[in-house]
């Protein structure tokens, strides 16, 4: 597969492997490719594996790839597609961010899925440009670099700059650039064929619903839980966010331990150190600033709840392997 028919050479897209890379997120943004050469007849697009030492790369499921090309040879690439997965916040590789750099400057499209964001938001290619990864780290990305715009979209193409939140949303991601590329019809063809009838827009939510999550139906308790969480840094006193939602004290008290088995103080605290323990996995945040991020005082207050919550101090979890997480205690 080399070039299109025509005499049209084909779309070079590099996707760059991380060892612990989700498998989901790279079949999403490679098999639009794939489909759009069946499809079409010709060969619209190629593509290249890469990772940063030229070695073999290990998906989080055990798959192992082989590289197909070496990063220094990317000027031949028109596109490069960061994959990512667990583990990405300790990658802190200054010969990368500089190679990302220059080819941001290149013009060549530069994106990324999933926790492939971060590396871009440290390399300085996302500065002041709006970017999106998956919601799970979306807090985490804004709390190290205040300077992005981190949005709740499924994918953002800005400028010759892609991110996407992960999983599936790569396929709609890949499926919006074969359009802007190929046509509607093409784009529309290859859905069809991943039995994806819904093009989803970039706008399209990342996550169900707050009342879908949980398994609740009422208006006042799903308020309050907005509320909490729009109050993270600054936790507001549960009596004001009883009168903010219309009911009584006492009813959102009974709210919570019938629907969510919890007080109302108890699912809020808990909330603000899964934050907390979000920021201590996947950032490089020192323990004051995630303290600080999560509504605490002080960094003791925040150890003694989150060591009853997590059964290990903050320090020790910082410690610990990324991709094994603490077991929660009831609060």
């Amino acid at each position: 597969m080399t070039s299109a028919s025509h005499g049209t050479p084909a779309f070079t897209v590099g996707f760059l492997l991380f060892p612990n890379f989700a498998m989901l997120s790279f079949s999403s943004v490679i098999e639009p490719l794939r489909i759009a050469n069946r499809l079409s007849g010709q060969a619209l697009y190629r593509w290249e594996l890469a990772s940063l030492d030229d070695q073999v790369v290990e998906a989080s499921n055990g798959i192992v790839f082989t590289p197909t090309m070496s990063l220094d040879d990317w000027r031949r690439l028109d596109a490069v597609i960061l994959v990512a997965g667990t583990g990405t916040n300790l990658i802190a590789d200054d010969r990368l961010f500089k190679w990302l750099r220059e080819v941001g400057r290149s013009r060549r499209l530069l994106g990324s899925t999933s926790t492939g964001s971060i590396l871009l938001a440290r390399a300085g290619v996302l500065r002041h440009k709006r970017c999106t990864i998956h919601w799970e780290d979306q807090a985490n990305l804004q709390e190290e670099h205040p300077d992005l715009i981190v949005t709740n979209e499924l994918f953002e193409i800005a400028g010759n700059t892609l991110t996407c939140s992960g999983g599936t949303a790569g396929l709609d991601m890949m499926l919006s650039l074969v359009e802007r590329q190929q046509g509607g019809a093409l784009a529309k063809h290859i859905a069809d064929q991943c039995i994806h009838p819904n093009i989803r827009s970039a706008h399209d939510k990342q996550r169900m619903s707050l009342e879908e999550r949980l398994g609740i139906h009422n208006p006042a308790l799903s308020s309050a839980i907005q509320a909490m969480q729009s109050h993270i840094e600054d936790p507001i006193n549960c009596e004001i966010i009883a009168e903010m939602v219309g009911i009584s004290h006492r009813q959102m008290q009974r709210l919570f331990k019938d629907k969510l088995g919890l007080s109302p103080a108890g699912y809020y605290l808990k909330m603000r150190l899964e934050h907390g323990d979000n920021l201590l996995r996947k950032t490089s945040l020192d323990i004051l600033n995630i303290a600080t991020a999560t509504g605490f005082s002080s960094t003791s207050h925040f150890s003694k709840c989150y060591r009853k919550q997590y059964g290990v101090s903050p320090r020790e979890r910082r410690k610990a392997r990324p991709d094994l997480a603490c077991t929660p205690q009831r609060l």
